[in-house]
């Protein structure tokens, strides 16, 4: 059962479309993983990009049957990736194919 007690951050995310969803982190996780002096936004932005190029990372590379289009779509999410972060995926994981 969670402790009501535990401070916690509130983030919207909001699509091109208008909808929205709501998002609720405990704020000593956020602060956890913030890299210097990375706002909450900045890092929970940070680790949605890097969670979403592990996972398409998983389906091309260690999954089966993907259509070109996911193969497009991990080519993609690398690229911003690494505009993001100013290195490959590789690079930051140390998981190169």
């Amino acid at each position: 059962m969670a402790d009501d007690s535990v401070e916690t951050i509130t983030f919207t995310i909001e699509s091109e479309t208008g909808d929205t969803d709501d998002v609720t982190i405990p704020a000593s996780l956020i602060e956890l993983l913030s890299e210097g002096d990375q706002s909450p936004t900045e890092a929970v932005g940070d680790i949605t990009l890097l969670s979403f190029a592990s996972r398409a990372h998983h389906l091309v590379h260690h999954g089966e049957g993907v259509e070109g289009d996911v193969e497009d779509a991990e080519a993609e999410i690398m690229d911003q990736f690494e505009e993001r972060f100013g290195v490959t995926f590789g690079e930051a994981t140390g998981h190169q194919h």
